[in-house]
């Protein structure tokens, strides 16, 4: 074996022109599916990363009435929905695919909300201490909520930087200022912001729609407080972080089948929690390109197979070239499977060079794609690896002729070639 890939690379250094030629078919094809798949994954990476956020894994569990999130800010509190308690808080938290699970109520459009002079139209949130670790937030100033804040009832609470900036127009620290909502005097405590760099890309007026509902920031009161504020205690929603973004799915349905078996609504009500299934949507995104994808590496593959053909071709001269070869190794004893092995090593050979340069080029190719068109792209080894490897079975496929035509050649017919 070592013998004929040593002889392999020989033949190719001997006709350095004549074998990158050769390979030519093979690189551009590799190289093309390379690019091809990295901008797939890249885009896919992207897609999921759009919707998702950079690795936040969170998952939202909320009370629905039909097709819609149940609104507090403009419906009563609905009967046969019970406040989530410690025990079912607990049986949520067991599920293997939950790391964190926190309990919240929130008002998408807070009403009566001042600072100074100045108004807020925001969300507004009643959140637990676990709240923060589940969607990754920092102080940025001040402090968190304390064992003590949700004990003693404390009217605290806490900013994100986009409300900050919409109530503090002057700037400067807020900690220990006072905010009202609806009457009661808050003291702020603290600001915070999300570690996840994460910023959703709008292309359209739906991802609009998806991501403007947090345009006027977030303010945040221990769940303990919110009936000051809004008088009664409501059915809470669920924060889940999810082991794994694709644990996310498994992790709000399970969340969702815990909370509806508690329900004892009439059925016209259709009052029942759903999950935000941020991840199926990313994949139905995927979905509908993975058709186009299949085609481009199909046609990409194309060039694959005029590259064999051009193996096949080389490989042919090759035979004729050294018929005198072939007939004196086999006029001294050599056998049909030691020359047809032989060929077939070579040809392996030369795809298998063809195959390792169009994986650099299509990594080439993909970079320069990704700096020109700004399309994001990530490199898959696994395909790198599986193209490598097809490309020394398009040697074997297309070797194969030569190298039974060489075995099979007249020892005495061969010497006598010219």
């Amino acid at each position: 074996m070592f013998e004929n890939i040593s002889l392999a690379f020989q033949g190719i250094w001997g006709h350095k022109m004549r074998s990158i030629l050769t390979m030519l078919g093979i690189i551009i094809g590799i190289a093309a599916i390379i690019s091809i798949v990295s901008t797939i994954k890249g885009t896919n990476e992207q897609i999921k990363e759009n919707l998702i956020g950079a690795g936040s894994n969170a998952v939202k569990v909320q009370l629905n009435q039909g097709d819609d999130t149940y609104d507090f800010s403009w419906n009563s509190i609905p009967s046969g929905v019970p406040v989530v308690d410690d025990a079912t808080l607990e049986s949520i938290t067991a599920i293997p695919e939950v790391e964190i699970a926190s309990l919240y109520t929130v008002r998408d459009y807070a009403e009566n909300i001042f600072y100074e002079n100045t108004s807020y139209n925001g969300k507004i949130y009643g959140v637990d201490s676990h709240y923060f670790d589940v969607y990754g937030y920092r102080m940025q100033w001040g402090r968190n909520f304390t064992a003590e804040d949700y004990e003693k009832y404390r009217k605290v609470v806490i900013i994100d930087k986009t409300a900050y900036s919409s109530l503090y127009t002057a700037g400067g620290n807020p900690v220990d200022t006072c905010i009202e909502i609806k009457g009661e005097p808050f003291t702020v405590i603290g600001v915070v912001e999300q570690s996840s760099a994460f910023e959703p890309v709008i292309n359209s007026i739906s991802d609009y729609n998806m991501y403007t509902q947090e345009s006027s920031g977030n303010i945040f009161i221990p769940s303990s407080t919110w009936c000051i504020p809004y008088q009664f205690d409501e059915p809470q929603m669920v924060a889940l972080k999810a082991v794994s973004t694709d644990d996310m799915t498994t992790a709000g349905n399970e969340t969702a089948k815990i909370l509806n078996a508690r329900i004892t609504a009439k059925s016209d009500q259709k009052l029942k929690y759903k999950s935000e299934d941020l991840l199926e949507q990313a994949k139905n995104l995927q979905d509908l390109s993975a058709s186009t994808n299949q085609q481009l590496i199909w046609i990409a593959s194309i060039s694959l197979l005029v590259g064999g053909i051009g193996v096949m071709n080389i490989m042919l001269v090759s035979v004729t070239e050294r018929t005198r070869e072939i007939g004196l190794k086999k006029a001294i004893g050599a056998r049909k499977s030691r020359i047809m092995w032989q060929f077939l090593t070579e040809a392996s050979v030369l795809t298998s060079l063809g195959g390792v340069m169009g994986v650099a080029g299509g990594v080439v190719m993909a970079r320069l794609i990704s700096r020109l068109t700004s399309t994001p792209t990530a490199i898959s080894i696994p395909a790198a690896l599986i193209a490598v490897g097809f490309s020394m079975l398009i040697g074997v496929v297309f070797g194969l002729f030569p190298a039974v035509k060489a075995a099979n050649l007249n020892p005495i017919e061969a010497l006598r070639h010219e």
